[in-house]
């Protein structure tokens, strides 16, 4: 991606940022004279199934949550359509090619109406689109592959889009209302520098979301064999560190966690709420995002100290925040709202502590699934442990998952720039 983008005046027609060698303004052209449409199917989820067929189809649903907006199908799980639907009344037309759009056509959601894939590599496969789906292939206007899944992306299309989305609950469009959006063109040969360039960038977010997912199940895997059962460690062997000098540390306890730390609960401090508040007020929300979602308030009701852990006591049914877990990073900075815990250090390493208690099973197995879920003092100090008796193994432990941690961290800072930049260029690469 090292190609070189010059930045433009703005002009109605001409992108913002252009590569250098191309010039001149790009032509205006509405939807309906660039793709004809065609007829798709109404097949429900209940008319697909993902081991055996010979059509496969393409759900308005897997459009808005799994597909790529460049489609290959060797990279995407696609659903068959089930054997005993009859398809010989289906035209071979109305079949997908490469260079086709399939454009969800409705949606809950503002930004993702007209949600539209370009299909790029189809494998001689034999493929539908299904409901809630236009079927868009080009006319006489010759595209280059790749080009139109991005175009659709732009901002300049999307808020087009959005203007002609109809509905209150549930947005839809129309192929009429659709054919009327304006789209701006470029030459053929910058049609392809511009989808060949955004192919990389996209290269590049897949890589990255790759290394994520692996750099996780690998730490998922040494947390299996790290904190294992004692009778786990009887059947089979499991990852252990060793002192410097090369000899074990010794064999691990079973505890309970009011063993070795202390507890106490937090306060309330709904009324007290200031957006302009020196603290951060720990609560259920600060912790279950993992510090995105900030509350403030001027007075440091009670103070957490670094390294203290804290811990959500209250969750509604099957929820996602019952005894997550957030380690403090810095003095004078917090104070803990009510509902929630602080786990205070005496016989461990709180450092290496978050790792085990973390949305640990055994608070999770107090969820009935029905109620809210209200942890008691007792109820949490009661959690079995079994951890190293060696603070210096406790301290290695919590050390190699760490970096894990930051590795992971760096991936996801990574992922989340590269988003923001291909964001910025969809919007200034077009017009």
């Amino acid at each position: 991606m090292t190609n070189s983008i010059n930045k433009n005046n703005s002009s109605d027609n001409i992108p913002t940022l252009r590569f250098p060698e191309f010039s001149g303004v790009w032509e205006k052209k509405k939807f309906n004279q660039i793709y004809l449409f065609y007829s798709t199917n109404s097949f429900s989820r209940d008319n697909l199934n993902y081991e055996n067929g010979n059509v496969l189809n393409i759900h308005y649903g897997d459009i808005h949550t799994k597909f790529s907006s460049l489609f290959d199908i060797n990279n995407e799980i696609v659903p068959f359509i089930n054997n005993e639907i009859d398809l010989t009344k289906i035209k071979e037309e109305n079949y997908c090619k490469e260079g086709d759009l399939v454009v969800a056509d409705a949606s809950e959601d503002y930004n993702d109406i007209g949600k539209t894939i370009e299909i790029v590599n189809l494998n001689n496969k034999k493929v539908l689109a299904g409901l809630h789906t236009f079927l868009a292939r080009p006319n006489k206007t010759k595209m280059a592959l790749g080009f139109s899944g991005y175009l659709l992306k732009s901002w300049s299309v999307k808020k087009q889009v959005m203007t002609i989305a109809q509905g209150s609950k549930v947005l839809s469009l129309s192929t009429g209302r659709l054919g009327e959006v304006e789209l701006n063109l470029p030459t053929l040969p910058e049609q392809q520098k511009i989808a060949t360039f955004l192919t990389a960038v996209d290269s590049k977010i897949e890589f990255l979301q790759k290394k994520k997912s692996l750099l996780e199940q690998y730490k998922k895997g040494v947390m299996q064999q790290l904190f294992t059962s004692p009778l786990e460690r009887e059947q089979r062997g499991v990852l252990r560190f060793k002192k410097e000098d090369g000899t074990n540390y010794p064999e691990w306890e079973e505890k309970k966690l009011g063993e070795v730390c202390e507890f106490s609960n937090g306060k309330g401090h709904e009324k007290i709420i200031d957006k302009n508040g020196k603290y951060v007020v720990v609560n259920s929300k600060f912790i279950s995002t993992n510090g995105l979602i900030k509350k403030y308030c001027k007075s440091q009701i009670f103070p957490l100290k670094k390294r203290e852990i804290v811990m959500v006591m209250s969750d509604v049914p099957k929820g996602n925040a019952l005894a997550k877990c957030f380690l403090i990073d810095e003095d004078d900075k917090y104070t803990l709202n009510q509902r929630i815990c602080v786990i205070r250090e005496k016989k461990s390493n709180n450092e290496f502590l978050i790792y085990i208690l973390n949305r640990n099973r055994y608070y999770l197995s107090f969820d009935s699934g029905v109620g809210q879920t209200n942890l008691k003092k007792e109820e949490v100090l009661n959690c079995p442990l079994f951890i190293p008796t060696s603070l210096e193994e406790q301290t290695q432990i919590a050390n190699f998952l760490s970096a894990i941690d930051v590795k992971i961290d760096n991936c996801k800072l990574e992922i989340e720039n590269y988003s923001k930049w291909k964001k910025g260029l969809l919007q200034q690469l077009f017009v």
